[in-house]
């Protein structure tokens, strides 16, 4: 995956690597280290619509759920099934084999910068 400044980020503490018309996106390692340990990653399937800002799918560790959200309105391509069989590679790797989603997007709404997302997280 890309390096972590280079790539675009949500309030949600998403980050999304922009590749042509499709869109990756993972939780940030300030998700998955708030999470905990991730026990369950519930994503939805190619094909399925997404829209900005609304619930895609579930991401649940030892201490809590939490909610994954679109970025981009548009059709999920890819789901990553790695992580599916092994919701520990979201903890272990969340910039590289821990990725969730590849979404086809047509417009790309206003993303935080790396400085941006730092600046909210207070790194």
């Amino acid at each position: 995956m890309a390096d972590k400044t280079t790539l675009q980020y949500t309030a949600e503490h998403e980050w999304v690597l922009v590749e042509g018309s499709v869109a990756t996106v993972g939780i940030t390692a300030y998700a998955a280290e708030k999470l905990g340990d991730i026990v369950f990653v519930d994503l939805p399937k190619a094909g399925s619509t997404v829209a900005e800002g609304k619930v895609v799918g579930e991401i649940e560790s030892t201490k809590s759920v939490g909610e994954l959200f679109a970025p981009v309105n548009g059709t999920v391509v890819e789901a990553n099934e790695a992580v599916s069989a092994s919701p520990e590679l979201v903890n272990s790797d969340p910039f590289g084999e821990g990725w969730l989603l590849k979404v086809r997007f047509e417009s790309l709404p206003t993303l935080l910068s790396f400085d941006e997302y730092s600046a909210l997280v207070g790194e």
